[in-house]
């Protein structure tokens, strides 16, 4: 049996999203202008299910400052490698950061820093997965799937909203 896929495309202050979900849950969201292959044909649903909902009430809610954790069932398609580091990094606190070599020290494998790079590249729930708060060892702003200036606007985002805020983090 076929699940059907819901998507709703919304403005943000960062571009475009394109929000995809079953009647439980979200399978992706993305920011349309750098996906790594282009959809074959945008395409939004007339119904929207109850996730999509909860979604963009909270997606809002973050973006006013509001919000600092989602509360949205996801489905991550992968490998037990890959939902493992998805997993940890929704224990990045807000408004922080910590290293690729962190991040694949906190999942049991030092070595495995390329991997995880990897694997943060294809983190299919931008924001709500934090992936953008995995910096370079040096504290350098690198890698990010939803291109670095998203990056660099979504950590002086939450940066400015704990009173951490400098100038310009990086």
């Amino acid at each position: 049996m076929q699940t059907t896929i819901f998507t709703k495309y919304i403005d943000s202050p960062l571009g475009e999203l394109e929000i995809s979900a079953t009647e439980e849950y979200l399978t992706s969201v993305l920011f349309v202008d750098a996906q790594k292959k282009p959809s074959p044909r945008k395409i939004e649903t007339e119904y929207i299910p109850a996730v999509i909902h909860d979604y963009l009430r909270q997606i809002n809610e973050y973006f006013e400052g509001e919000r600092r954790d989602f509360d949205l069932k996801i489905h991550h398609e992968g490998t037990d490698f890959q939902k493992l580091a998805w997993k940890e990094l929704e224990n990045i606190p807000y408004g922080k950061t910590i290293s690729y070599l962190e991040l694949s020290r906190r999942i049991g494998n030092e070595k495995a820093i390329r991997a995880v790079g990897t694997t943060n590249g294809n983190n299919k729930f931008n924001i709500i997965v934090p992936c953008h708060r995995v910096i370079g060892s040096n504290g350098s702003l690198v890698g990010y799937g939803g291109d670095l200036w998203r990056k660099k606007w979504l950590l002086e985002h939450e940066a400015k909203n704990t009173g951490n805020y400098q100038a310009s983090l990086f």
